[in-house]
């Protein structure tokens, strides 16, 4: 299995990749956004630091009890960051051999303006679509600009809420789901090795379906895609250990962490980079 993105290609097998979250904005559901763009960097760097491949930026946070931000606005945002990504790598060492390097941009967006414009500042790499590609435009621009596509399985439209959402069989809608948009993305010319899949965890799915999903997760490689794994904080973690604090659930975490390894995720999205990147190179190690 290979990923091919825009300056290099990933081989897979290999240890699973750590991708830290970079929130440029002012509500993040777990409190570590910012709208400074300097202080953005020094967080990031920070996170390069302490081993991340992949630095996924948002410019809007996936909360669904705030409205979504203005276009023009969250493509000032992207712009503020992008502009200064050689900032957060540059005189940084590899924490080990096998980290990605350098690391890979990852822009967190869903709607086709901002994905447009974010590709024509180069530099970013991923797409981390986040809207479920309801449509070929979010493919078709990766296609065009040779970038990857980072797919999630949801329902309904980004920033509204679904807590209503019950499944019978996740497991199965959810393989009927990337079966649909694999072929969507390739009718809109992206290559099957630059499409990564992401089940969604919390997205449109409750507690029992998200525990199921994890239990099942193994089901996905049946795809011969990598998938992403949204491991950090979850709600779902908050629920078993009755912790509605988002900060409590770094423990938890790494348990989503292992769980998921185990079941072949090919790469975890987290906000404590160097704990993941511990548990990471540990579990790697029993391999």
């Amino acid at each position: 299995m290979r990923l091919r993105l825009p300056m290099r290609v990933i081989e897979f097998p290999r240890r699973s990749l750590v991708m830290g979250i970079v929130n440029v904005n002012d509500d993040s559901f777990s409190g570590d956004g910012t709208l400074d763009f300097e202080m953005a960097v020094a967080q990031a760097r920070a996170q390069v630091s302490a081993g991340a491949d992949v630095i996924d930026v948002g410019a809007e946070s996936a909360r669904t009890n705030r409205g979504a931000v203005p276009v023009a606005e969250e493509i000032r945002r992207f712009r503020g960051f992008i502009e200064r990504w050689e900032d957060v790598w540059c005189g940084v060492e590899a924490r080990d051999e096998p980290q990605i390097w350098p690391p890979v941009l990852s822009a967190n967006t869903w709607r086709p303006e901002v994905v447009e414009a974010v590709l024509r500042m180069g530099k970013v790499e991923l797409i981390n679509d986040m809207g479920g590609l309801p449509d070929a435009r979010n493919a078709r621009a990766c296609a065009l600009h040779g970038a990857a596509l980072l797919v999630m399985h949801s329902v309904g439209e980004p920033k509204v809420p679904h807590v209503h959402q019950q499944w019978e069989d996740v497991m199965g809608a959810m393989e009927r789901f990337f079966e649909e948009k694999l072929a969507l993305a390739a009718a809109a010319g992206l290559p099957a090795d630059a499409v990564l899949l992401d089940p969604g965890i919390d997205f449109a799915k409750q507690r029992d379906a998200n525990l199921t999903v994890y239990r099942e997760l193994g089901r996905l490689q049946r795809f011969g895609r990598p998938v992403l794994v949204p491991v950090s904080r979850k709600t779902v973690i908050g629920e078993v250990l009755g912790l509605p604090d988002p900060l409590d659930r770094d423990a938890g975490t790494i348990a989503c962490i292992s769980a998921a390894m185990l079941r072949g995720a090919q790469m975890l999205r987290v906000h404590n980079v160097d704990a993941a990147w511990q548990a990471v190179k540990v579990l790697d190690g029993m391999a």
